[in-house]
């Protein structure tokens, strides 16, 4: 008895000694990365039909498809004309909805912009999700190419940014794409509201956008990712801008979630 008590033991042992995120088994819309399951494309954000709650449980799954969100009555919201749908009153700036809508990681649309902080952070977590944090993002974002030919940063004429995933080039060495260029990605941090810009030197950083610091507003600044696709070579992975209230958008500022 005493030593299948004590083999139960060690077995227990073990089992405590393996690290959660040895388990760690990301959805199809997301990949691992360290310890937390990072969404694969930008974030689109959809109203579904309330009574449609397969599709939504799909959604909060991470194995809903465009074809799914299509054939299931979703309609994808932001502030692209043609394409997306306003944001309705139900799900208001300062992020406390009315109505729920959610957040899906998926190929083949435009990135939902102009949403604030607020508005992001509630749409992933309405899909089970959050905001990536600024430390996840960095990790996410190693090796992504940050050159014209792989990545969407040279269209300055361009009025739109790209459809989600539609640069292949575009990917980081963990299987994320459009981290440098497209649209700026919020993520969950807070910082002092910036207002100084002084880019990152040149070499190794490649003179990457940096708004960080300055003399200080003594409000909170929401901080987003990546730069978008007219800046050229000061997008890239260690651009990062918090010069806006944590309630501020615009067309060109996106998100994307994690897990």
């Amino acid at each position: 008895m005493r030593a299948m008590i004590l083999s139960m033991g060690a077995a227990a042992l073990a089992l405590w000694a393996i690290p959660v995120h040895a388990t760690l088994r990301c959805p199809p819309d997301s990949v691992k990365v360290g310890t937390a399951c990072i969404d694969k494309y930008e974030g689109s954000v959809w109203q579904i039909p309330p009574s449609n709650s397969s599709l939504v449980k799909l959604v909060q799954a991470g194995k809903a498809t465009v074809a799914d969100l299509t054939a299931g009555g979703a309609t994808e919201l932001g502030c692209i004309p043609g394409s997306q749908t306003p944001y309705p009153a139900t799900f208001p700036v300062n992020g406390n909805w009315t109505a729920p809508v959610y957040a899906a990681s998926v190929p083949g649309v435009l990135p939902s912009t102009c949403i604030s902080w607020f508005q992001a952070e509630q749409a992933c977590a309405l899909s089970n999700k959050r905001l990536v944090t600024n430390q996840e993002w960095q990790r996410a974002a190693s090796g992504t190419p940050d050159d014209p030919a792989s990545c969407n940063i040279g269209n300055s004429m361009a009025p739109l940014p790209n459809e989600t995933g539609s640069a292949p080039a575009c990917v980081s060495n963990w299987g994320t794409f459009d981290m440098v260029g497209n649209v700026w990605e919020l993520v969950g941090d807070w910082q002092e509201q910036a207002t100084l810009q002084n880019n990152w030197p040149s070499g190794d950083f490649a003179d990457d956008a940096s708004s960080v610091g300055g003399t200080g507003t003594g409000r909170p600044g929401e901080a987003f990712r990546g730069g978008y696709w007219k800046m050229g070579g000061n997008a890239g992975v260690f651009a990062i801008d918090v010069s806006k209230d944590p309630s501020g958008s615009g067309p060109a500022l996106g998100f994307r979630c994690a897990r």
